[in-house]
């Protein structure tokens, strides 16, 4: 039976409704919470079972997400694949290899990340990789919430594909309307 992911969000209060600033500092009127999801281990396991029988095709040898959301979810989806599992994280406000984690050119990337907008971080965590030395095969996502297929410039496999518009704050229908914007996400 398919995983109803947009179900398991609601269940877990992870899809909410108001006004939110996005990581990427675009507004919407939805925000993902996958924390909320991804804290129940069987959840977790079973959506990163499913983007790992998605993306096995790809042959990675390593995992590699951004910390702080991708984390989970990219264990889970190394777990399933039976490879490594590396994330970066920020120093100095950029994304880096740390804690003794390696890349080299044998090896075959696969950047997983729980929610995608704009791509941002999934650009700059594949370009990590690459810098040293390995290849990146792809990406995989929970969910999707961008608009632009080409982004990445990568294999992309998302569990669900959500089209919920954003808004660059000085056009921001919200805004217009007073409504207080919280900004939810793991960089403040």
């Amino acid at each position: 039976m398919p995983l109803d992911v947009l179900d398991l969000f609601r269940r877990s209060g992870a899809l909410l409704e108001g006004h939110f600033k996005l990581t990427s500092g675009l507004h919407s009127e939805r925000y993902l919470q996958s924390a909320l999801v991804l804290q129940y281990p069987e959840l977790a396991e079973a959506l990163g079972r499913e983007l790992g029988a998605r993306t096995a095709h790809l042959q990675p040898t390593a995992v590699l997400s951004p910390a702080l959301g991708g984390i989970v979810i990219g264990q889970e989806v190394a777990r399933a694949l039976g490879v490594r599992a590396l994330f970066v994280e920020r120093q100095e406000g950029a994304l880096t290899l740390r804690r003794g984690f390696t890349l080299s050119d044998s090896d075959r990337v696969l950047v997983v990340e729980d929610v995608l907008t704009t791509g941002g971080s999934t650009r700059e965590t594949a370009a990590v990789a690459q810098a040293h030395g390995a290849q990146v095969v792809g990406a995989a996502v929970i969910v999707d919430r961008g608009a632009d297929p080409a982004r990445l410039n990568l294999p992309l496999q998302a569990l669900v594909k959500l089209e919920v518009p954003t808004y660059a704050p000085d056009v921001c229908p919200l805004c217009a309307k007073n409504v207080p914007v919280v900004k939810p996400g793991s960089r403040v």
